[in-house]
């Protein structure tokens, strides 16, 4: 993208999990984890999830930006290394000051066609590359909603997901607390308080068996925020997906094949 010498009003500031890491120290994998469970935790906002292409294989991060993101990222470095804290303030403020600190000059646009072309350039590209992203973001929400149905297991609607191992994500979600085995001998599973009317909820239902005593067989079901949220962990890539997967994912093979 071509630089200017504009700083428009509403110019957001950023920090990724990147410059996160490296900053405190820390593993990147051990960055991610504290953001997620923070954020599941409601203590912060989910932050924006990002790609960028490598060499080899593309690293995934979290962009913290503007003011939720400044104070959501001090929390998350607080969570880490409380003694990096004041060293994260002074960064957003650097950050903060490069870009206030260019200031867009009217005369010279005026009487420069060059630097008021590269400033027309540059809005271009980032009205086509919002343009972009809100596509992106509404055929992702799109996908999803045409995805879910009311009273869908976990492993249902991951059925719909292309590439997401569905004979681990029982499994996937008891670690996350979502689920817990009743039994010892068999796997019945049971929505956790954790994830109880909050991402799922329980069917009941009575199971005659000949020759015995009736007994409730319990089925948790996805709620809506349920399937919202594994839609975010499959986009992200945390699911637990099959060796085989091809890297399309369900909103990205739709949109190919009604291309």
């Amino acid at each position: 993208m071509l630089k200017s010498n504009l700083a428009v009003q509403s110019e957001v500031v950023t920090m990724s999990s990147l410059e996160i890491s490296t900053l405190v120290g820390k593993r990147h994998d051990n960055v991610k984890r504290t953001i997620e469970s923070l954020a599941e935790k409601g203590v912060i906002a989910f932050p924006q999830f990002e790609e960028k292409a490598t060499a080899g294989r593309p690293v995934m991060f979290y962009v913290f930006e503007g003011e939720q993101g400044k104070r959501d990222s001090i929390v998350v470095v607080a969570q880490l290394s409380p003694e990096f804290t004041a060293k994260l303030v002074d960064r957003w403020q650097e950050l903060e000051k490069l870009v206030s600190g260019a200031v867009f000059d009217p005369t010279r646009a005026l009487n420069d066609p060059v630097f008021l072309r590269n400033i027309l350039l540059e809005y271009t590209e980032k009205v086509e590359y919002l343009e972009v992203a809100n596509k992106d973001l509404t055929n992702k929400v799109e996908s999803m909603e045409n995805l879910f149905k009311e009273g869908m297991t976990p492993t249902q609607f991951c059925k719909m997901l292309n590439g997401v191992n569905v004979m681990l994500v029982g499994r996937f979600l008891e670690d996350r607390k979502w689920l817990y085995n009743e039994s010892k001998t068999r796997i019945r599973w049971r929505t956790g308080n954790y994830a109880r009317d909050k991402y799922l909820t329980e069917h009941q239902s009575r199971i005659s068996v000949h020759g015995g005593d009736d007994f409730i067989k319990y089925t948790p079901v996805l709620l809506h925020k349920g399937a919202v949220r594994l839609y975010q962990l499959y986009l992200k890539s945390l699911l637990p997906m099959k060796s085989t997967w091809n890297g399309v994912f369900t909103h990205d093979k739709e949109l190919k094949g009604n291309a």
